[in-house]
């Protein structure tokens, strides 16, 4: 199999145009140039998609539920070595690349095991003679349209969902990690599948992902990126109405009490803000911090900061890689000169560092003296940089934590059981956590949030049936005895 290829109808097929992809930690270190599929190509894995998906709902349960195990155990005994892979391509440090891939593989696994718990209901009709069965079938073709952030894990929690529940997938991946996208598809590819239930058919989001959510085809389409993407998708989709499910932008808060751990809270903050180079939808860029433990936080942050080792994301000891590009490095910087200019006082960080290679490395930044109006506070900046506001109260902490229009994570770092309480039961966000890093979450359970951070049903666990599968209400007259 050749790395350039697009598996397409259960064939490895070239593109007519290649794209590189390079290390972020060397950028000398060329990857791999990898294919970009074509109209006539999407097509051609769309017809395939309608035609395997009534076949591949028809192997049943157990078939499923043995394709989705092989998938996964794979991923997970492959940990090591797709990890490093990944961390070559994406940047995150090596452990973490690892950790992502292991858990794509925990993803498949569960939700082989979920193939196996589809289940319906029976009803009494308020009819005499007639019995009612609701069951899930299939929703059809789902469109799965992934991020670079983690080019593993993300597309994971969405293909187990839809092939475990009988759906046909067409995988567009981020064209600036294509090596992980081919690592996860050959892996996919082999498993005895009817051709055309998974395709990878990568390529730029303005000629084939355009194409891909327009598509008459597609039932279904799972996205996780940006808002505006994310809002082209509804527009451009809206002539033929499929299901959307969508995972877009952040500005999750971390609330910081008096009562706190003072170290415990830094040391989550820190994690929170900048684990993944901040590259996270999950992390902490908004610290709200009680006005009477300010100055004691603040050194206790600005310490671990400092101490945090940023690297190659290869390098034994490395626990801040590469931002990802070139482009998101730029951005990275003019958030920083954005933040000055609005006033905030940067205490560390907002630089380009370098290192023994060439890559796009950048020290976290803190931003203290910010303001909720700000656009550093507002708007999702995407790196590591986090910002410091004041609050004199729970109560004014809590209003500013919900002063945004997304709504993903939340946390608090508090030790009232009263306050860690009230903060789960009026926080708006999806996920709320208590005395933890507002990144993290398990493959179990529902993962989303309000507002402008997620529309459409949840992501993960029993909850994820929602989205793959429609529901049926049968009817059968069965009579009356006489």
């Amino acid at each position: 199999m050749s790395e350039t290829r697009n598996y397409i109808a259960g064939d490895w097929l070239a593109g007519e145009a290649t794209v590189e992809s390079r290390n972020p930690s060397d950028t000398s270190d060329l990857i791999g140039r990898y294919a970009q599929a074509d109209a006539g190509q999407l097509d051609l894995a769309l017809e395939a998609a309608r035609t395997a998906q009534p076949l591949w709902w028809a192997a049943g349960i157990q078939k499923r539920h043995d394709v989705l195990m092989s998938i996964g155990t794979e991923l997970m005994a492959r940990a090591d070595e797709i990890g490093s892979l990944l961390a070559r391509e994406e940047g995150k440090p090596a452990a973490e690349g690892k950790g992502e891939v292991y858990r794509a593989g925990q993803f498949f696994t569960w939700f082989a095991a979920e193939a196996l718990r589809l289940q319906g209901d029976q009803a009494q009709s308020t009819r005499p003679g007639i019995d009612i069965e609701v069951r899930r079938e299939p929703v059809g073709v789902v469109a799965v349209i992934s991020p670079w952030n983690f080019p593993i894990a993300t597309p994971a929690w969405k293909i187990a969902p839809a092939l475990a529940y009988g759906n046909a997938v067409v995988w567009k991946p981020a064209n600036l990690t294509p090596a992980s996208a081919v690592a996860l598809a050959e892996i996919i590819a082999r498993a005895d599948m009817p051709p055309g239930t998974f395709n990878l058919v990568m390529g730029p989001g303005a000629a084939v992902g355009n194409r891909l959510v327009a598509a008459d085809a597609v039932d279904a389409i799972s996205f996780t990126g940006s808002v505006p993407v994310g809002r082209q998708i509804a527009t451009a989709s809206i002539g033929h109405m499929p299901k959307l499910q969508m995972e877009m932008g952040s500005k999750n808060p971390m609330l910081i009490m008096d009562d706190a751990d003072l170290d415990l809270a830094a040391t989550h903050a820190c994690n929170a803000a900048f684990g993944g180079t901040g590259q996270k939808c999950t992390a902490a860029s908004r610290l709200i911090v009680h006005e009477k433990i300010m100055d004691a936080f603040t050194a206790k942050l600005t310490a671990a900061t400092k101490a945090l080792k940023v690297g190659h994301a290869l390098e034994d000891g490395t626990q801040i890689g590469p931002v990802v590009s070139e482009s998101q490095l730029t951005s990275n910087l003019r958030y920083i000169e954005t933040g000055r200019a609005e006033g905030a006082e940067l205490l560390c960080g907002g630089t380009r560092l370098d290192r023994a290679t060439d890559g796009y490395f950048m020290a976290p930044a803190i931003f203290a003296n910010t303001r909720n109006d700000m656009a550093i506070n507002r708007e999702e900046m995407f790196g590591p940089i986090t910002c410091i506001q004041i609050a004199g109260s729970y109560a004014e902490a809590l209003a500013l934590a919900n002063d945004t229009p997304f709504g993903l994570t939340a946390g608090i770092m508090t030790r009232s059981l009263a306050r860690a309480n009230h903060f789960r039961a009026n926080a708006k966000a999806g996920c709320v956590m208590v005395n933890l890093p507002t990144a993290g979450t398990d493959y179990h359970v529902p993962f989303g949030g309000r507002g402008a951070s997620s529309h459409g049903p949840r992501e993960q666990g029993r909850y994820a049936a929602e989205f793959y599968t429609t529901v049926k209400t049968a009817y059968t007259a069965v009579g009356v005895p006489e």
